[in-house]
């Protein structure tokens, strides 16, 4: 038996095992059955993505740290869905975006969000400055009152962190 068919082999037996503990779990959480149903498939299918062979001894607890993984994504996504609307309201009419163009907006969105996480708010801010308003790295300095090397540094750090998160991908 291959090592991928293994993998499908014990992700199938987690699911039919424990599926229904997890949705449960899921909608005591959420409050609601529709979102727990998605995020407990959400779950198996990050198991089904893993390259490396799962080690169960307590399934439930492994399961657990999966589920709440993919449910803090699920809640960064709405918050960054929630700030983005916020901003379009604030914006002219004549300047919205279609639907198709706010899709698309809010992924990219999304993925900026991924390939910056993990870094301190500054050097985050610091990389958007830069990127999206094309701010100098003088002009960042006096925004975030730092100096400019600390400014380098931050650069250097968060397009390090988005090139390897490209890579690992």
């Amino acid at each position: 038996m291959s090592a991928t068919e293994l993998a499908l082999q014990q992700v199938g037996a987690l699911y039919s095992d424990h599926h229904g503990w997890l949705y449960g779990w899921l909608r005591q959480k959420l409050g609601c059955s529709h979102r727990a149903a998605d995020l407990a498939q959400d779950t198996f299918l990050r198991l089904l993505a893993r390259e490396e062979q799962l080690a169960l001894h307590e399934p439930r607890a492994f399961l657990t740290t999966v589920a709440q993984r993919v449910l803090a994504n699920h809640w960064r996504r709405e918050q960054i869905e929630r700030a983005y609307l916020e901003a379009l309201a604030h914006a002219p009419q004549a300047f919205a975006p279609s639907p198709e163009e706010r899709a698309i907006l809010l992924e990219t969105l999304i993925e900026i969000d991924r390939l910056l996480a993990g870094l301190p708010a500054q050097a985050k801010r610091a990389f958007l400055l830069a990127q999206l308003d094309g701010m100098s790295q003088a002009e960042i300095a006096v925004e975030l009152d730092i100096s400019i090397s600390t400014v380098k540094r931050h650069l250097v750090r968060a397009g390090t962190q988005c090139y390897f998160a490209l890579v690992q991908d």
